[in-house]
């Protein structure tokens, strides 16, 4: 098995940045999720209630990010000294906020009153203790340092959409940092943890997945093959803790080094048991 794609998301639910070669941080692949849109109370926005993000493309620059959407640009650098508490889930995080002509720029675009922010040297946020056995620190995704997908498990589900009379759909919408070319659908389900170039990652945790899943990550619409009614056929979640259909794994680093494409991966240690599924009932 082989690395075949890795991508960081430099603005939390903007566009994926594919990478050839990427640091990886106790936090996760550098870059990825550092900053992050939110309402003026500090709380988190996502897809989920912005689709447009989705047309967001961000790149990191000295001291900042270059924003690029529907053909206007904006360039954003943050002073430390310039704080705001946010929060992601129930994550509180004290993080860099951008002046206020930035965000009146950025609250044009998206028609509603939006804070730019950026997970800074000075700020941090610590999550996943009782999967990861101490908290892993994370930037702004979701709960996890990094999500681990496989390309056997996309083909199964394009497979069940198949099945439906639906589109078929790219690993894009799963958001995913490090892709493995492995042709065993679900086997990531049994990988307790991995190696690659040297580095450790501990899959501690099956992704429930969300109605992003259903967006075009070009558009923000909501088109083509819908995965949520795919994976509802033998990807539901039997266990609590993690309600909802699963796609791919949160991982820990337990390292850091340099990933590149084509890199080997290994699986040094596997789960006795699948997390369990719901069977759907035949009538």
């Amino acid at each position: 098995m082989h690395v075949t794609g890795l991508n960081i998301h430099p603005l939390k639910s903007g566009r994926a940045v594919p990478q050839t070669a990427v640091t990886v941080n106790p936090d996760g692949l550098a870059g990825d999720r550092r900053f992050m849109l939110v309402a003026p109370d500090g709380h988190f926005i996502t897809q989920r209630d912005l689709q447009a993000l989705a047309r967001v493309e961000a790149e990191h620059v000295d001291g900042g990010v270059h924003l690029r959407m529907n053909g206007e640009e904006l360039s954003v650098r943050f002073d430390p000294d310039d704080r705001l508490d946010v929060r992601v889930w129930s994550s509180d995080v004290d993080a860099a906020v951008a002046g206020g002509a930035a965000n009146d720029v950025l609250s044009g675009w998206f028609g509603r009153p939006v804070k730019l922010v950026h997970m800074d040297a000075e700020a941090e946020r610590f999550v996943g203790a009782e999967w990861a056995g101490a908290a892993a620190p994370v930037a702004f995704a979701d709960g996890f340092p990094i999500l681990v997908t496989t390309t056997g498990s996309l083909a199964d589900l394009n497979r069940t959409l198949a099945e439906k009379g639906q589109e078929p759909v790219g690993m894009e919408r799963f958001r995913t940092n490090i892709l493995i070319d492995c042709d065993e659908p679900w086997a990531e389900d049994l990988w307790e943890s991995i190696v690659i170039a040297g580095i450790a990652f501990d899959l501690v945790k099956p992704c429930a997945r969300c109605i992003m899943t259903t967006q075009d990550q070009t558009t923000g619409e909501r088109i083509g093959g819908n995965p949520i009614q795919g994976l509802s056929e033998k990807r539901m979640s039997a266990d609590r803790r993690v309600p909802g259909v699963l796609f791919g794994w949160n991982a820990v680093p337990r390292g850091e080094g340099i990933l590149r494409l084509g890199d080997a991966v290994e699986v040094v240690r596997r789960r006795d048991e699948r997390w369990p599924m719901k069977v759907r009932s035949a009538g």
